[in-house]
C-alpha cells in the first residue's frame, strides 16, 4: 500500500514540476534571465513553507539539527546546482538536449546501485531504462533539433549527477525528518546560495515587472512567478521528497520522467503548443518503461514490511 502510494505522490510531483516550464517560458521570452527566475521560485517557496516547515517540527528540534547534513546537501545539490547546470546547459544547447541529459541522472542511479551497492539491474530494468530514454528522446524532439556545445555537454552532464544526488538524497533522509520542513529549509538555502551567485556577476540576474502572456491572455508576471514557486517549487518539493522515501531513489527517479510528459500537456493548454504524434508515441513508451521498472520492484521482496505511509512522511 506504501508503494502505490508513493507512486501517486511521485506521479503529483511531476505533474507540478511539469508546471516549471510553460510558467518559466513567459517570463524567459520576456527577459527575464534563468538564474532570477530560479531564485525568486524557491525563494518564496521557502517563504511559503517556513510555517509549516517550522510548525510540523514543533518541540522537536533536534530533528533538525541532527539533519543539517542532510537538508544542507540538498540545498546545495538538489536545488541550487541541480538547477543552474540545467539552465546552463539549455543557454547552450536545445531544451530537448539538455533535459535529455539531465535525465540521464536516471541511468546514473541505477549503475551506482549496481557498482556501489551491488544491487544489479534486472533484465525489465535494463529494458525499461531503454525504453523510457528513447521516449524521453522522442517527447523532446531530440532527434529533430540536434545541437551539440561541449561546454553545454559538461553541464547537463553535471545537471544528471546532481538530480541522481536529488533522489539519493530524498531517499535516505531521515524519515522522522517531515518532508515539509527538509523542503522549506533546504529551498530557503539554495535561494540564498543563488542569490549569492548571481550577486557576485557569477551568473546572470535580472528580471522586470512587463506584463507576460500566458494561457494566450496577457498578464501581470507575479501570476507565472506564483505558479511556479508555489505549484511548481513548494508543493513539487515536498511531495517530491515524501514519494522517494516511499519508493527510494531508483523506482521514484523513473516515475519522475512522467514529468516530459506533464510538461508538453502544460505546455498545450498554457502556451499553445500543441504535440505531435510522435511526442505521444515517446510518452507512451516512457509510461511503458517505468511500468517495467515496476513490475520488477514489485518481483523483489527487499522492501521493509513496516514501511512508513507515504503521506505521513509530509507532517510527521
Amino acid at each position: 500500500m506504501a508503494k502505490a502510494g508513493g507512486v501517486a505522490l511521485a506521479v503529483l510531483a511531476s505533474a507540478a514540476f511539469g508546471s516549471s516550464g510553460s510558467f518559466a517560458s513567459s517570463l524567459l521570452d520576456n527577459g527575464w534571465s534563468p538564474v532570477a527566475v530560479v531564485a525568486l521560485r524557491v525563494g518564496i517557496a521557502a517563504l511559503v513553507l517556513l510555517g509549516p516547515a517550522l510548525y510540523a517540527v514543533r518541540g522537536r528540534w533536534h530533528l533538525v539539527t541532527r539533519n543539517l547534513r542532510s537538508i544542507s546537501l540538498f540545498g546545495l545539490v538538489g536545488v541550487a546546482a541541480c538547477q543552474v547546470m540545467y539552465f546552463e546547459a539549455v543557454a547552450r544547447l536545445s531544451v530537448g538536449i539538455a533535459l535529455l541529459l539531465e535525465y540521464l541522472g536516471v541511468l546514473l542511479i541505477v549503475l551506482w546501485q549496481w557498482l556501489a551497492r551491488h544491487v544489479r539491474p534486472g533484465r525489465l530494468t535494463i529494458a525499461g531504462t531503454g525504453l523510457a530514454l528513447v521516449g524521453l528522446a522522442l517527447v523532446l524532439g531530440v532527434f529533430s533539433r540536434m545541437q551539440l556545445d561541449v561546454v553545454g555537454v559538461l553541464w547537463g552532464l553535471g545537471a544528471a549527477v546532481a538530480l541522481a544526488g536529488y533522489f539519493f538524497i530524498s531517499s535516505d533522509s531521515d524519515e522522522e525528518l517531515p518532508a515539509v520542513t527538509m523542503s522549506g529549509l533546504s529551498m530557503g538555502l539554495g535561494a540564498v546560495i543563488l542569490a549569492v551567485i548571481g550577486g557576485l556577476g557569477l551568473v546572470p540576474l535580472h528580471g522586470n515587472t512587463r506584463d507576460v502572456v500566458l494561457a494566450r491572455h496577457t498578464v501581470s508576471w507575479v501570476v507565472p512567478i506564483l505558479g511556479i514557486a508555489l505549484i511548481a517549487a513548494a508543493l513539487a518539493y515536498v511531495l517530491g521528497i515524501a514519494a522517494a522515501r516511499a519508493l527510494g531513489a531508483k523506482l521514484s527517479s523513473f516515475v519522475s520522467l512522467t514529468e516530459v510528459l506533464f510538461a508538453v500537456v502544460f505546455a498545450w493548454a498554457l502556451l499553445g503548443q500543441r504535440p505531435t504524434w510522435l511526442e505521444a508515441f515517446g510518452g507512451v513508451l516512457i509510461i511503458a518503461g517505468v511500468a517495467l521498472v515496476r513490475v520488477e520492484e514489485l518481483r523483489r521482496p527487499d522492501a521493509p514490511a513496516s514501511a512508513p505511509e507515504p503521506l505521513a512522511t509530509l507532517v510527521a
